[in-house]
């Protein structure tokens, strides 16, 4: 009897722990306030305004929506952990591609159409794309 609570108690712990991957909190928003991302030459690589914890009033900031639902599994450096390396990605795929892979998902990436906003998405290709 002890075993088979042991064995539902796993069970239970590692369905949650799995099921944390790819899901939006949007209640506690994790971001920093005082990183804004910048690609030179003028632009902010897909982050518009200086908000923080991703959308406010119209503006994205797409560090703060990638901290908050991609790091986990590209890395807080685009280094790629179980999802792929992303530091280049703007090298090998366009804006269009890389926002409907984030609303889409494929290829083992759950889709994001119904966590993120559109112009949450639209901040995100934006900024990786820049990346090159």
């Amino acid at each position: 009897m002890k075993h088979k609570w042991t064995v539902i108690l796993l069970a239970a712990a590692l369905t949650l722990s799995l099921s944390a991957c790819g899901t939006k909190n949007q209640a506690t928003p994790s971001p920093s306030p005082t990183t804004t991302p910048s690609t030179g030459g003028g632009t902010t690589g897909g982050t518009t305004g200086g908000t923080t914890g991703g959308t406010t009033g119209g503006t994205v900031n797409a560090e703060a929506v990638y901290k908050q639902s991609c790091v986990a599994c590209h890395g807080g450096n685009l280094e790629g952990k179980t999802g792929p390396n992303l530091a280049k990605v703007g090298g090998k795929l366009s804006k269009d591609q890389i926002a409907a892979k984030i609303s889409a998902g494929g290829g083992g990436m759950p889709a994001f159409k119904s966590q993120l906003k559109d112009e949450e998405i639209q901040g995100l290709a934006d900024w990786l794309a820049a990346k090159k």
